[in-house]
């Protein structure tokens, strides 16, 4: 794991031909990352949280990646090495399988995959995507991994294996239970429909016994399911929001201090100003005249 502040990037050899690279920027800056890659991998990137950008041809060409999409690359023709511009507060997750290794988890089935086919298979592949609720699951859970370091590579085997068959997964209802609280798919829209609601209502957010039941779902399940999809408390989440927020806003230069605090929900000037300084270390006037 190499560390930056409160970055860190981390990338784990599964097995010969599978790696997983984990991005986590949760600094207030932009992050740059490169790995080399070379035209024998597939590349899955996935945007759990922010937004990314794949720079190709030494920057001269980029793909926007944002919240909950994805992109499958290959190119059997061209070494495509990673590299990304991360941008503050953003969580990404690559995934990389040489193409030997990918023909290997699909045979003899291989057929179910179309750029599998003799037709396709050495044919440029750049396909965008959307996390599916399941997806997202597993994609979390190889994020914030917590296990003992000795079972850490069977345990991004299994995950990774799982993503890829759910990537990769034709049914329209897919019978899946990635995450040991959200034992559905509806289980997991409710979670995000979670995450909306306390966003869209920052200023006087509801109680969670209130959410539990806006959502119609047991509370113990919220606040579970809640922390294993994004990594935080129901409250903690929205905390980081309205702070982050609340930087945006004293950034455009409309807004003074007083008023960004009451938009993000502090009806004090002092709690606004201690938790800002708590999170970046400064006071909302300071940095706005830092400059």
């Amino acid at each position: 794991m190499i560390n930056t502040a409160a970055s860190a990037v981390e990338v784990t050899h599964i097995e010969e031909g599978f790696q997983v690279v984990r991005i986590k920027n949760e600094t207030s800056d932009n992050e740059h990352f490169e790995h080399a890659v070379d035209h024998t991998f597939i590349q899955f990137h996935f945007c759990l949280k922010g937004s990314v950008q794949l720079a190709f041809n030494e920057g001269s060409y980029e793909l926007p990646l944002q919240e909950q999409n994805s992109y499958l690359l290959y190119n059997p023709t061209r070494d495509l090495p990673v590299n990304l511009n991360v941008a503050a507060h953003s969580w990404i997750i690559i995934v990389l399988v040489s193409i030997t290794k990918f023909h290997s988890l699909f045979s003899p089935d291989a057929n179910h995959v179309s750029f599998l086919s003799s037709e396709n298979r050495d044919k440029k592949y750049y396909v965008d995507g959307k996390v599916s609720p399941s997806m997202a699951v597993a994609l979390h859970q190889l994020m914030n991994y917590n296990l003992n370091d000795a079972i850490k590579r069977l345990y991004f085997k299994g995950k990774s294996y799982e993503l890829l068959s759910l990537y990769f997964n034709t049914k329209d209802d897919p019978d899946t239970e990635a995450c040991p609280f959200l034992v559905d798919e509806k289980n997991m829209a409710k979670i995000k429909m979670a995450k909306d609601i306390i966003i869209e209502r920052m200023i006087d957010p509801p109680s969670l016994a209130d959410l539990a039941l806006e959502i119609a779902l047991p509370l113990k399940k919220l606040k579970e399911g809640f922390k294993e999809v994004y990594g935080d408390t129901v409250y903690g989440f929205l905390l980081e929001h309205k702070l982050e927020y609340a930087r945006q806003l004293l950034d455009s230069g409309q807004h003074n201090v007083n008023e960004v605090g009451l938009k993000v929900g502090y009806s004090t000037g002092s709690h606004f100003i201690s938790a800002f300084k708590k999170k970046y270390g400064t006071t909302p006037k300071k940095y706005v005249t830092a400059d």
